[in-house]
């Protein structure tokens, strides 16, 4: 829970201070038109939080396993590397997908001239920045978790026989 609080505050913040500061140029913005938009700033964070965080926690967890520094143990037959790109990239692909849809989706309902409010903006980007970070600090490790085991536990082979 502590790590989590560590990744999402400064999501969060930095986020909402980037948003903030790119739309307050214009005093608004829209979904897809003009320099800076919407979907400019969102999507590849939407795309690149996800892949970022992924590899970090999942290498984070796999040292600490190898260190002994938790109390399961990763599984010496799994390809970490072919995990780590296989993970990081459907994360990216599906989160993007995701926010590009919910944009998408928004821009058909409102008119093509509204405008979006900078501020309002700003606080929805770096409030996705921070559930982003949730997701990503806690769905690795929930992939991850086939592969482990508590160290010490007693593993049965089928069709051993010890007497």
């Amino acid at each position: 829970m502590k790590r989590t609080i560590y990744y999402v505050l400064p999501n969060v913040f930095f986020n909402f201070i980037i948003a903030y500061a790119s739309f307050q140029e214009l005093g608004y913005t829209h979904f897809f038109s003009g320099t800076q938009n919407l979907a400019r700033l969102t999507l590849p964070m939407a795309i690149f939080l996800p892949v970022v965080l992924t590899i970090d926690i999942i290498n984070r967890v796999i040292i600490a396993s190898e260190q002994e520094a938790i109390e399961f143990t990763v599984d010496e037959q799994l390809n970490k590397r072919k995990l780590l790109t296989k993970l990081s990239i459907l994360h990216g692909i599906v989160t993007g997908l995701m926010v590009l849809s919910v944009l998408l989706f928004a821009q058909s309902v409102f008119s093509k001239y509204y405008r979006l409010d900078a501020t309002v903006m700003a606080v929805l980007v770096g409030t996705l920045a921070g559930v982003l970070s949730v997701i990503f600090v806690y769905l690795p490790v929930w992939r991850l978790r086939k592969w482990m085991w508590r160290r010490g536990a007693v593993v049965a082979v089928e069709g051993d026989n010890l007497s």
